[in-house]
């Protein structure tokens, strides 16, 4: 009997065990990994058309009047709004005299969870402004510009229109793509009314497929194989194309839908014309979409820091888009190795590339004439990959594709083949994926997609510059004559003028003035290669004016040197100035100071 109780007991003590940690989660206290408290009711939850996208973006503005601000940059084609949200602290400075992270995504209408992240990316900023430490310093000392979507009418076509996961990447501007005088006059049609377009199978006795034995929905592929009577094995279905008809007449189907051009083709830098770069444009920035945002772009030359998001990969894409043009690169290549690195650990499955021998060649891309003309250190992330599927890190197996479809979505991204009459094909099948069905996460993964993909962004954000002035040697040469070396130090990877800038002459080279008190005169001053160097080249006609045309690297410091004539205890104050970076202000005393002899830390002032 004993034994028996004992042995009850032991049976319910899991219960009684799970019942009192309940309770007591339930009554303490959740720190650390809760949901923010929020201003605004935004969720990352679900995906936005442009209309609710436009009216969110909106309300977390009015939300945060005091850090985030919405503006309008003009119109798409088809007279949406293409805005913007400019996050900035005013009481720490304007946004233009800081450094700037500049953030877009969805300028492929399809790739729709771009938006999202950009969108999550503002969100999360304000919401935790004032509550996390490393956000608040940020936002106070750097300004944030983002463009959740580029394409506003392929954002919204893709949701209101029939569309498969790659369809309406394009803009809508009407175009004639089969060079017949007609536009947009034979696109895809619906014809199973599933809302998306699937996959057209048509009988065919030397086919390349048949339909699965487990699930008739599923086509298997049929290789050629010699049977034992010497005949060929070959299946009975062979795909028919993209579900549509010929709505012109001329013998082909969905050869002019509606666009079908690339505005990811559409900027400056490498730009060729369509013969030689298909969906390019008739001209650089020839859509009112990407004349806009460089519009916007070419008013902020404080833009230290680029990110564009896409779909899909899992990839961290720097430029070049061509070969020809790696020579753009080569200054700052280890910038970006560094930036890049970090990513692919914080983002499961993506892999650091470059664009034109890790993917294909791009002429005239978005990321590429920001970082090649413009010297900004840029990146494209390819959102979403397939190795997230079974979350082992690796290419999903057909096996691991389907149990996913079936029993992790239920089914949801799939349109049972259906029978369907068509005017010049006769009988048909139609169906398979529909439009969510690949590119993007699925809603129960997006957040975290989002957050991931922004705690990168807001990694690189953390790397623009940050300049201070370090301890400054001060040599008495001379009865009322000095020698001052200044420090000027860098505690971010991203310096204060790119090498690409420094090569091109992007922007203003920075530069470092001198302001005498009264009674002193500086007789000289220049660059000097390190603190202790006994030489440097003087610059007698403007020495007041110290230019910096490399600026300051990244992680390291430069040196200026000035002689100057004074008094013993006056000073001399010192200013810099970069298009990238907050300005600089301090003063040098003139009196004998070495760094080396004071501690660390000391700054002569």
């Amino acid at each position: 009997m004993m034994h028996q109780t004992i042995s009850r007991l032991r049976n319910f003590c899991p219960l009684i065990i799970i019942v009192i940690t309940t309770l007591a989660l339930t009554t303490a206290t959740v720190y650390g990994q809760d949901r923010p408290a929020s201003k605004s009711d935004l969720r990352f939850d679900h995906y936005r058309d442009h209309t609710t996208l436009v009216a969110e973006s909106k309300a977390l503005a009015a939300a945060h009047p005091t850090l985030l601000t919405y503006i309008e940059l003009g119109k798409s084609s088809e007279g949406r709004p293409m805005f913007a949200l400019i996050l900035n602290n005013p009481k720490t400075g304007r946004d233009t005299d800081k450094p700037a992270m500049y953030i877009d995504g969805n300028i492929h209408g399809n790739e729709i969870q771009a938006s999202e992240t950009v969108l999550y990316t503002a969100w999360y900023l304000v919401e935790n402004y004032g509550k996390l430490e490393p956000i608040t310093k940020l936002v106070d000392r750097s300004a944030f510009y983002f463009l959740p979507c580029i394409n506003p009418d392929g954002r919204q076509n893709w949701f209101d229109k029939q569309n498969s996961s790659h369809s309406s990447r394009t803009g809508y501007q009407p175009t004639d793509d089969d060079k017949d005088g007609a536009v947009d006059e034979d696109g895809p049609d619906d014809l199973d009314g599933d809302g998306s377009i699937g996959m057209m199978w048509r009988r065919d006795p030397n086919g390349t497929h048949k339909r699965s034995e487990l699930d008739p929905n599923d086509m298997e592929r049929v290789e050629p194989a010699p049977r034992a009577d010497g005949t060929i094995r070959r299946g009975d279905w062979s795909m028919a194309g993209s579900e549509g008809i010929d709505n012109d007449g001329d013998g082909q189907v969905n050869e002019d839908g509606p666009g079908s051009y690339d505005m990811n083709r559409n900027w400056p830098a490498g730009w060729n014309p369509e013969h030689v770069q298909g969906g390019a444009g008739d001209w650089p920035f020839s859509y009112p979409e990407t004349e806009a945002v460089a519009r916007f772009i070419m008013t902020k030359p404080n833009i230290a820091a680029g990110q564009a998001y896409h779909n899909a990969g899992g990839m961290i894409l720097r430029g070049p888009g061509v070969p020809q043009r790696d020579g753009a690169y080569s200054g700052d290549r280890g910038v970006y190795e560094s930036i890049g690195r970090v990513g692919e650990q914080m983002l499961p499955g993506y892999r650091l590339m470059v664009i034109h021998s890790d993917l294909y060649p791009v002429h005239g891309g978005f990321v590429n004439w920001l970082a090649e003309s413009l010297a900004v250190v840029t990146f494209t992330n390819e959102l979403w990959t397939e190795r997230r599927i079974m979350q082992n890190g690796s290419d999903p197996s057909s096996q691991m594709r389907n149990l996913w479809r079936d029993s992790v979505l239920f089914g949801q991204t799939e349109t049972p083949l259906t029978e369907v009459d068509h005017p010049t094909l006769g009988k048909v099948l139609v169906g398979g994926g529909n439009k969510w069905a690949s590119r993007i996460p699925p809603a129960f993964m997006l957040e975290e997609e989002c957050h991931r993909n922004a705690a990168f962004t807001i990694f690189h954000a953390g790397e623009m510059p940050r300049v201070s002035m370090g301890p400054s040697l001060v040599r008495k040469l001379a009865d009322g004559l000095w020698e001052v070396t200044i420090e000027l130090k860098n505690d971010a990877l991203i310096p204060s003028r790119t090498a690409r800038a420094a090569e091109m002459k992007v922007g203003f080279a920075d530069r470092v003035t001198l302001t005498p008190a009264k009674g002193v005169t500086v007789v000289s001053s220049g660059q000097v290669g390190r603190r202790y160097d006994r030489t440097f080249n003087p610059d007698r006609e403007t020495p007041l004016l110290v230019t910096l045309e490399s600026g300051v690297p990244g992680r390291d410091s430069v040196f200026v040197r000035f002689l100057a004539s004074g008094p013993e205890g006056a000073q001399v104050g010192v200013g810099f100035t970069a298009e990238k970076t907050i300005a600089v202000k301090g003063a040098v005393t003139l009196a004998p100071f070495d760094p080396a002899n004071a501690g660390a830390g000391a700054v002569a002032k």
